[in-house]
Protein backbone atom coordinates (compact mmCIF):
# COMPACT_ATOMS: atom_id res chain seq x y z
CA UNK A 1 0.00 0.00 0.00
CA UNK A 2 3.32 2.41 0.55
CA UNK A 3 4.63 1.79 -3.06
CA UNK A 4 0.93 2.39 -4.67
CA UNK A 5 0.29 5.41 -2.26
CA UNK A 6 3.84 7.52 -2.41
CA UNK A 7 5.55 5.51 -5.69
CA UNK A 8 2.23 5.34 -7.79
CA UNK A 9 0.49 7.72 -6.37
CA UNK A 10 -2.62 6.34 -6.28
CA UNK A 11 -5.58 7.71 -4.45
CA UNK A 12 -7.40 6.59 -1.50
CA UNK A 13 -10.48 6.14 -3.13
CA UNK A 14 -8.37 3.28 -5.25
CA UNK A 15 -6.03 2.62 -2.18
CA UNK A 16 -9.24 1.11 -0.53
CA UNK A 17 -10.56 -0.55 -3.79
CA UNK A 18 -7.06 -2.50 -4.05
CA UNK A 19 -7.16 -3.51 -0.83
CA UNK A 20 -10.81 -5.03 -0.77
CA UNK A 21 -9.66 -6.77 -4.14
CA UNK A 22 -6.30 -8.55 -2.60
CA UNK A 23 -8.30 -9.32 0.33
CA UNK A 24 -10.63 -11.25 -1.72
CA UNK A 25 -7.47 -13.02 -3.25
CA UNK A 26 -5.88 -13.86 0.37
CA UNK A 27 -8.49 -15.36 1.60
CA UNK A 28 -9.49 -17.42 -1.00
CA UNK A 29 -5.70 -18.55 -1.35
CA UNK A 30 -5.55 -19.13 2.02
CA UNK A 31 -8.55 -21.56 1.97
CA UNK A 32 -6.34 -23.38 -0.75
CA UNK A 33 -3.84 -24.18 1.49
CA UNK A 34 -1.41 -21.77 0.21
CA UNK A 35 1.23 -20.39 2.69
CA UNK A 36 2.64 -17.51 1.01
CA UNK A 37 2.75 -15.51 -2.12
CA UNK A 38 5.74 -17.95 -3.16
CA UNK A 39 3.30 -21.02 -3.04
CA UNK A 40 0.93 -19.32 -5.70
CA UNK A 41 0.30 -20.78 -9.10
CA UNK A 42 -1.02 -19.74 -12.26
CA UNK A 43 -3.61 -22.13 -12.22
CA UNK A 44 -4.93 -20.82 -8.41
CA UNK A 45 -4.98 -16.99 -10.14
CA UNK A 46 -7.40 -18.61 -12.90
CA UNK A 47 -9.32 -20.61 -10.33
CA UNK A 48 -10.27 -17.56 -8.25
CA UNK A 49 -10.90 -15.66 -11.55
CA UNK A 50 -13.56 -18.83 -11.82
CA UNK A 51 -14.82 -18.09 -7.98
CA UNK A 52 -15.51 -14.38 -8.86
CA UNK A 53 -17.38 -15.12 -12.07
CA UNK A 54 -19.52 -17.76 -10.01
CA UNK A 55 -20.14 -15.16 -7.59
CA UNK A 56 -21.76 -12.80 -10.10
CA UNK A 57 -19.46 -10.23 -10.37
CA UNK A 58 -19.52 -8.56 -13.30
CA UNK A 59 -16.51 -8.55 -16.12
CA UNK A 60 -15.76 -5.29 -15.74
CA UNK A 61 -15.11 -5.89 -11.94
CA UNK A 62 -13.43 -8.72 -12.34
CA UNK A 63 -10.84 -6.67 -14.97
CA UNK A 64 -10.34 -4.34 -11.66
CA UNK A 65 -9.53 -6.97 -9.66
CA UNK A 66 -7.41 -8.23 -12.02
CA UNK A 67 -5.29 -5.13 -11.92
CA UNK A 68 -5.03 -4.71 -8.55
CA UNK A 69 -3.28 -9.08 -8.14
CA UNK A 70 -1.30 -8.01 -11.40
CA UNK A 71 -0.45 -5.18 -9.41
CA UNK A 72 0.76 -7.06 -6.03
CA UNK A 73 2.90 -9.26 -8.13
CA UNK A 74 4.40 -6.93 -9.96
CA UNK A 75 5.51 -5.33 -6.64
CA UNK A 76 6.40 -8.73 -5.60
CA UNK A 77 8.84 -9.88 -8.69
CA UNK A 78 10.31 -5.91 -8.55
CA UNK A 79 11.02 -6.12 -4.56
CA UNK A 80 12.81 -9.82 -4.97
CA UNK A 81 10.08 -11.98 -3.36
CA UNK A 82 9.36 -13.79 -6.09
CA UNK A 83 11.41 -15.09 -9.41
CA UNK A 84 8.30 -15.33 -11.94
CA UNK A 85 5.20 -13.81 -12.03
CA UNK A 86 2.06 -16.65 -11.48
CA UNK A 87 -0.45 -14.05 -12.72
CA UNK A 88 1.65 -13.05 -16.18
CA UNK A 89 -0.56 -14.99 -18.40
CA UNK A 90 -3.81 -14.71 -16.98
CA UNK A 91 -6.83 -13.31 -19.84
CA UNK A 92 -9.35 -10.67 -18.52
CA UNK A 93 -12.76 -11.61 -19.37
CA UNK A 94 -14.08 -9.94 -22.13
CA UNK A 95 -16.26 -6.58 -21.43
CA UNK A 96 -18.42 -4.68 -23.71
CA UNK A 97 -17.77 -1.07 -24.12
CA UNK A 98 -20.48 1.29 -23.92
CA UNK A 99 -19.88 4.03 -25.70
CA UNK A 100 -19.56 7.66 -23.75
CA UNK A 101 -22.82 10.22 -24.17
CA UNK A 102 -21.78 13.19 -25.52
CA UNK A 103 -23.40 16.55 -26.17
CA UNK A 104 -24.32 17.90 -29.83
CA UNK A 105 -22.90 20.85 -30.71
CA UNK A 106 -26.48 22.56 -29.87
CA UNK A 107 -27.09 20.70 -27.10
CA UNK A 108 -23.83 22.13 -25.60
CA UNK A 109 -24.36 25.72 -26.54
CA UNK A 110 -27.86 25.69 -25.06
CA UNK A 111 -26.45 24.46 -21.97
CA UNK A 112 -23.52 27.11 -21.52
CA UNK A 113 -26.25 30.07 -22.42
CA UNK A 114 -28.68 28.68 -19.92
CA UNK A 115 -27.25 30.67 -16.78
CA UNK A 116 -29.40 33.87 -15.88
CA UNK A 117 -27.02 36.84 -16.62
CA UNK A 118 -29.27 38.61 -14.05
CA UNK A 119 -28.05 36.52 -11.16
CA UNK A 120 -25.09 36.75 -8.67
CA UNK A 121 -23.13 33.54 -9.78
CA UNK A 122 -23.71 33.97 -13.06
CA UNK A 123 -20.01 34.25 -14.17
CA UNK A 124 -19.46 31.51 -11.40
CA UNK A 125 -21.69 29.01 -13.01
CA UNK A 126 -20.71 30.29 -16.73
CA UNK A 127 -17.29 29.64 -16.03
CA UNK A 128 -17.67 26.08 -14.94
CA UNK A 129 -19.48 25.13 -18.15
CA UNK A 130 -17.10 26.38 -20.24
CA UNK A 131 -13.66 25.26 -18.65
CA UNK A 132 -15.76 21.87 -18.44
CA UNK A 133 -16.39 21.76 -21.78
CA UNK A 134 -13.22 23.72 -23.44
CA UNK A 135 -10.81 21.67 -21.51
CA UNK A 136 -12.29 18.08 -20.78
CA UNK A 137 -11.69 18.08 -17.37
CA UNK A 138 -12.45 15.60 -15.07
CA UNK A 139 -14.91 16.86 -12.04
CA UNK A 140 -12.19 16.21 -9.37
CA UNK A 141 -9.87 18.25 -11.35
CA UNK A 142 -12.02 20.98 -11.62
CA UNK A 143 -12.94 21.71 -7.78
CA UNK A 144 -9.15 21.25 -7.08
CA UNK A 145 -8.10 23.81 -9.77
CA UNK A 146 -6.42 26.88 -8.32
CA UNK A 147 -5.93 30.19 -9.13
CA UNK A 148 -2.09 29.82 -9.51
CA UNK A 149 -3.09 27.05 -12.07
CA UNK A 150 -4.60 29.22 -14.77
CA UNK A 151 -2.65 31.09 -16.77
CA UNK A 152 -4.88 33.47 -18.85
CA UNK A 153 -2.15 35.41 -20.70
CA UNK A 154 -1.16 32.20 -22.42
CA UNK A 155 -4.51 31.29 -22.07
CA UNK A 156 -3.83 27.34 -20.24
CA UNK A 157 -4.28 25.59 -17.18
CA UNK A 158 -2.30 23.53 -15.54
CA UNK A 159 -4.35 20.42 -14.39
CA UNK A 160 -3.30 18.00 -12.12
CA UNK A 161 -5.22 14.38 -12.71
CA UNK A 162 -5.44 10.64 -11.81
CA UNK A 163 -1.66 9.69 -10.17
CA UNK A 164 -0.78 13.96 -9.58
CA UNK A 165 -0.09 13.77 -13.45
CA UNK A 166 0.41 17.34 -14.37
CA UNK A 167 -0.80 18.15 -18.08
CA UNK A 168 -1.29 21.77 -19.88
CA UNK A 169 -4.85 22.63 -21.38
CA UNK A 170 -5.58 25.35 -23.20
CA UNK A 171 -8.44 27.22 -22.60
CA UNK A 172 -10.21 28.57 -26.18
CA UNK A 173 -11.71 31.86 -26.26
CA UNK A 174 -14.33 31.82 -24.64
CA UNK A 175 -13.36 30.10 -21.81
CA UNK A 176 -10.49 32.39 -21.03
CA UNK A 177 -12.97 35.48 -21.27
CA UNK A 178 -15.44 34.03 -18.68
CA UNK A 179 -13.04 33.10 -16.38
CA UNK A 180 -11.08 36.37 -16.37
CA UNK A 181 -14.80 37.88 -15.74
CA UNK A 182 -15.27 35.85 -13.19
CA UNK A 183 -11.73 36.06 -11.43
CA UNK A 184 -11.95 39.62 -11.74
CA UNK A 185 -15.56 40.26 -10.46
CA UNK A 186 -17.17 37.60 -8.76
CA UNK A 187 -15.00 35.54 -7.13
CA UNK A 188 -13.06 38.33 -4.63
CA UNK A 189 -16.33 39.04 -3.39
CA UNK A 190 -17.16 35.65 -2.55
CA UNK A 191 -12.95 34.49 -1.39
CA UNK A 192 -13.37 34.79 2.68
CA UNK A 193 -9.82 33.65 3.15
CA UNK A 194 -11.21 30.21 3.21
CA UNK A 195 -10.80 29.57 -0.59
CA UNK A 196 -7.67 27.66 -0.22
CA UNK A 197 -6.81 29.02 -3.40
CA UNK A 198 -9.30 27.17 -5.03
CA UNK A 199 -10.83 28.52 -8.30
CA UNK A 200 -14.49 27.93 -7.97
CA UNK A 201 -16.04 28.75 -4.34
CA UNK A 202 -19.72 28.76 -3.08
CA UNK A 203 -21.57 31.81 -1.33
CA UNK A 204 -19.44 30.80 2.12
CA UNK A 205 -15.95 31.64 0.10
CA UNK A 206 -14.83 28.03 0.63
CA UNK A 207 -14.23 25.59 -2.26
CA UNK A 208 -16.97 23.90 -4.32
CA UNK A 209 -17.76 20.55 -4.04
CA UNK A 210 -17.98 17.98 -6.70
CA UNK A 211 -21.59 17.67 -5.79
CA UNK A 212 -21.87 21.34 -6.06
CA UNK A 213 -20.87 21.53 -9.53
CA UNK A 214 -23.14 18.42 -10.95
CA UNK A 215 -25.74 20.68 -9.97
CA UNK A 216 -24.52 23.21 -11.53
CA UNK A 217 -24.24 21.21 -14.80
CA UNK A 218 -28.18 19.65 -14.08
CA UNK A 219 -29.81 22.32 -13.50
CA UNK A 220 -28.56 24.27 -16.55
CA UNK A 221 -28.97 21.45 -18.93
CA UNK A 222 -32.54 21.27 -17.82
CA UNK A 223 -33.24 25.16 -18.06
CA UNK A 224 -31.25 24.92 -21.52
CA UNK A 225 -33.84 22.49 -22.71
CA UNK A 226 -31.11 19.59 -22.65
CA UNK A 227 -34.02 16.26 -22.63
CA UNK A 228 -31.08 13.64 -21.47
CA UNK A 229 -29.36 12.46 -18.54
CA UNK A 230 -26.19 15.21 -18.33
CA UNK A 231 -23.49 15.26 -16.06
CA UNK A 232 -20.03 17.02 -15.67
CA UNK A 233 -18.56 13.60 -17.27
CA UNK A 234 -21.04 14.09 -19.99
CA UNK A 235 -19.21 17.98 -21.02
CA UNK A 236 -15.86 15.54 -21.12
CA UNK A 237 -17.52 12.90 -23.34
CA UNK A 238 -18.29 15.61 -26.20
CA UNK A 239 -14.72 17.86 -26.07
CA UNK A 240 -13.37 14.37 -26.85
CA UNK A 241 -15.98 13.57 -29.26
CA UNK A 242 -16.23 17.02 -30.89
CA UNK A 243 -12.29 17.07 -31.20
CA UNK A 244 -12.16 14.07 -33.12
CA UNK A 245 -15.35 14.98 -35.46
CA UNK A 246 -13.63 17.55 -36.08
CA UNK A 247 -10.25 16.25 -37.54
CA UNK A 248 -8.27 16.11 -34.08
CA UNK A 249 -5.46 13.15 -33.73
CA UNK A 250 -6.01 10.36 -31.05
CA UNK A 251 -2.65 11.26 -29.54
CA UNK A 252 -3.26 14.34 -29.22
CA UNK A 253 -6.97 14.07 -27.69
CA UNK A 254 -5.46 11.64 -25.43
CA UNK A 255 -2.56 14.26 -23.87
CA UNK A 256 -5.66 16.54 -23.66
CA UNK A 257 -7.89 14.41 -21.52
CA UNK A 258 -5.05 12.84 -19.18
CA UNK A 259 -5.55 9.18 -20.09
CA UNK A 260 -2.26 6.88 -19.27
CA UNK A 261 -3.07 4.28 -21.77
CA UNK A 262 -4.26 5.37 -25.97
CA UNK A 263 -6.80 2.38 -25.77
CA UNK A 264 -8.98 4.37 -23.18
CA UNK A 265 -8.99 7.30 -25.72
CA UNK A 266 -9.79 4.67 -28.43
CA UNK A 267 -13.06 4.84 -27.13
CA UNK A 268 -14.20 7.55 -28.44
CA UNK A 269 -12.86 6.79 -32.18
CA UNK A 270 -16.25 4.49 -31.55
CA UNK A 271 -18.33 7.20 -30.98
CA UNK A 272 -16.68 8.99 -34.14
CA UNK A 273 -17.81 5.87 -36.07
CA UNK A 274 -21.14 5.83 -34.90
CA UNK A 275 -21.63 9.62 -35.66
CA UNK A 276 -20.53 8.59 -39.60
CA UNK A 277 -23.35 5.86 -39.27
CA UNK A 278 -25.63 8.26 -38.75
CA UNK A 279 -24.29 10.65 -40.96
CA UNK A 280 -24.14 8.38 -43.95
CA UNK A 281 -27.97 7.35 -42.59
CA UNK A 282 -28.97 10.80 -43.27
CA UNK A 283 -27.09 12.28 -46.21
CA UNK A 284 -26.39 8.99 -48.34
CA UNK A 285 -29.30 8.37 -50.96
CA UNK A 286 -29.07 4.75 -49.81
CA UNK A 287 -27.90 5.20 -46.28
Amino acid sequence: MDYLSFERGLSDRTLCAYQQDLGKLFVFLEERGAQGPEGVRSQDLREFVFHLKDSGLAPSSIRRVLSSLRSYFAFLLEEGVLDSDPSERLESPRVWRRLPGALSVEEVRCLLEAPDPDHPLFWRDRGILEVLYATGMRVSELVNLRVGDVDLDEGVCAVFGKGSKERLVPLGGPARNTLERYLREVRPRLDSGRGEGRVFLNRRGRPLSRVAIWTVVKTNAAKGGVERNVSPHTLRHSFATHLLEGGADLAAVQELLGHADISTTQIYTHVDREYLREVHRTFHPRG
